[in-house]
């Protein structure tokens, strides 16, 4: 069992930043590929981005590319989103995940653990 926790999220202008960071605790840090998804209101979840168990590989949803950064720290069972030059359209509750296995993946069913979510709120 895992237990993730997200933090970091709030109200923000557009072109803004903020980092959210999930908090891993339980089992093995380092045996999940972690991901970060997203849920507008009135819309499915959907992928944002996500981390190999090493860290050594990352992917990242076309809408955030170039925008969006994410980053594990094993030491502290910690996986970080900055989000840069932030949109209108980027509001939405951030959710953590975790997928056992090696590589990273968009793919919603495969995470076996969320967090409860932590909302980001962009204003124009």
């Amino acid at each position: 069992q895992v237990q993730l926790v997200e933090s970091g999220g709030g109200l923000v202008q557009a072109g803004g930043s903020l980092r959210l960071s999930c908090a891993a605790s339980g089992r093995t840090f380092s045996d999940y590929a972690m991901g970060w998804f997203r849920q507008a209101p009135g819309k499915e979840r959907e992928f944002v981005a996500a981390i190999s168990r090493s860290g050594g590989n990352t992917g990242y949803a076309e809408s955030v590319k170039g925008r969006f950064t994410i980053s594990r720290d094993i030491a502290k069972n910690t996986v970080y989103l900055q989000m840069n030059s932030l949109k209108g359209e980027d509001t939405a509750v951030y959710y953590c995940a975790a997928a056992t296995g090696r590589r990273w993946t968009e793919i919603t069913t495969l995470y076996d653990y969320w967090g409860q979510g932590t909302q980001v709120t962009v204003s124009s």
